[in-house]
């Protein structure tokens, strides 16, 4: 019993290694034992092991046998979860526990973001469909929802939070017209998208939805990276995916992995560590430097502007074609204090790094993220966004953010600002 790990790369999909659940633990899921082990031939052509190739950054192109207490972390990359899970524990009549893992890694993981999916899980291209026009996906008509789940594209809200919303991984073709992403042959593609629904149905659900794409805006205006404009259409949110790259050769997949994955978590809904994350990014990074700041950097935008939802899944490492390997370009950034569920900020700095929930002591994390980051030069770095922190609110308005929102977030806006120009003043 095992599940067959492919990789893209070279413009095709590659059997990279096998996965196998622990025969006696396959109950528990992902928390039961299992290994993994590089396919041989893959091994002998990949020894130079570019980041790009492994399945995980943990996991070096070897001919060990990686045996673990737990699943392996990237699984939980590519495992259906939040909406994508229900979806597909409904289709496969599965009651929700943790037995049901293992049948839903060889049934949906068969077309996840970044280039890892797993084999048995692929459903091949469809035949001739006409596909969809734009106002029938935002009216979530009953014809593409079906075809939708059917062609497996339902993906999971956030990881740590029950009452998501379904995202659908989608693409248009030549045409224009969408489909569910893997309903087309890759040279058929134009071009690829998420399409996101409000959480829920009330006015709190859509005012979050509906600030997305102007917060992102905000993030490149404070310049954190970020990928092309979001496109909020009719309480749809349409955004362009940086994993993949349409050429007219057909997909080039980027390797995406979450902080969570790179941390070594096998665990859904744990409290992310700040400090742990710098310490992965610290160890994958190509240019340590300029990654560490720029998660520096969304942690300000994160705790002024109360995006709450800053788990370790909502952050990751993209590895390109190459070897470079980065922070991805900033996703699901929004106003989550809005959220009716109350999310509490989900990453923290922990102990007297962060003395006070969202509000970290910017000059004690620059301290300690040495001998990484020189100290004082991380202190100047801080400091030197206290302004730009305090003109949030008017960035805010020149990018459509609602009143009420800005109405939410002013007052942190200027403790931020405050902390930030303290950090600059000692050491």
């Amino acid at each position: 019993m095992i599940a067959t790990i492919q990789i893209h790369i070279n413009g095709r999909w590659t059997n990279a290694g096998t996965f196998g659940p622990g025969q006696r633990e396959i109950a528990k899921g992902i928390a039961g034992s299992g290994y993994f082990e590089y396919a041989a031939e893959y091994t002998l052509d990949h020894m130079a092991n570019p980041p790009e190739c492994r399945v995980g950054l943990r996991y070096p192109i070897n001919f060990e046998l990686y045996d673990n207490d737990e699943w392996p972390p990237f699984l939980l990359d590519i495992l259906p979860s939040g909406a994508g899970r229900r979806v597909w524990l409904r289709r496969l009549g599965l009651p929700d526990n943790e037995k049901a893992d293992w049948q839903l890694l060889l049934h949906g993981a068969g077309n996840p973001p970044g280039n890892l999916r797993v084999a048995e899980a692929v459903i091949p291209p469809a035949g001739h469909h006409p596909g969809f026009t734009k106002d029938e996906i935002v009216e979530k008509q009953a014809d593409f929802i079906e075809y939708a789940e059917a062609r497996g594209a339902v993906v999971a809200g956030a990881s740590d939070v029950a009452g998501d919303a379904p995202k659908f991984l989608l693409v248009r073709d030549r045409n224009r017209r969408w489909h569910p992403d893997g309903a087309l042959e890759d040279r058929d593609v134009l071009d690829c998208w998420l399409v996101k629904f409000p959480r829920g149905k009330t006015e709190a659900d859509l005012t979050v939805l509906r600030n997305e794409a102007p917060y992102y805006e905000v993030a490149r205006r404070f310049g954190v990276r970020t990928g092309q404009k979001l496109d909020f259409t009719h309480d749809a949110l349409f955004i362009p995916r940086f994993d993949r790259e349409a050429n007219e050769g057909g997909l080039v997949r980027h390797g995406l992995e979450s902080l969570t994955s790179a941390a070594g978590i096998t665990e859904y809904g744990r409290r992310g560590n700040h400090a742990v994350f710098c310490a992965v990014i610290a160890a994958f990074a190509g240019d340590v430097r300029a990654e560490l700041y720029e998660y520096l950097r969304r942690d300000i935008l994160n705790a002024a502007l109360r995006n709450t939802d800053n788990h370790g899944r909502n952050s990751a490492l993209i590895k390109y074609v190459g070897g470079a390997v980065m922070l991805s370009p900033l996703y699901d950034f929004a106003p989550m204090f809005l959220d009716p569920e109350g999310i509490p900020r989900s990453s923290r700095w922990e102990g007297e790094l962060e003395p006070v929930i969202g509000r970290p002591c910017w000059g004690r994390i620059a301290d300690a993220l040495q001998p990484h980051l020189a100290p004082q030069e991380t202190r100047s770095f801080l400091s030197g966004h206290a302004d730009a922190v305090a003109q949030l609110p008017q960035t805010m308005r020149e990018c459509g953010v609602e009143d009420r929102v800005i109405d939410g977030v002013s007052r942190r806006c200027a403790e931020i600002a405050a902390d930030l120009r303290d950090a600059g003043k000692r050491g």
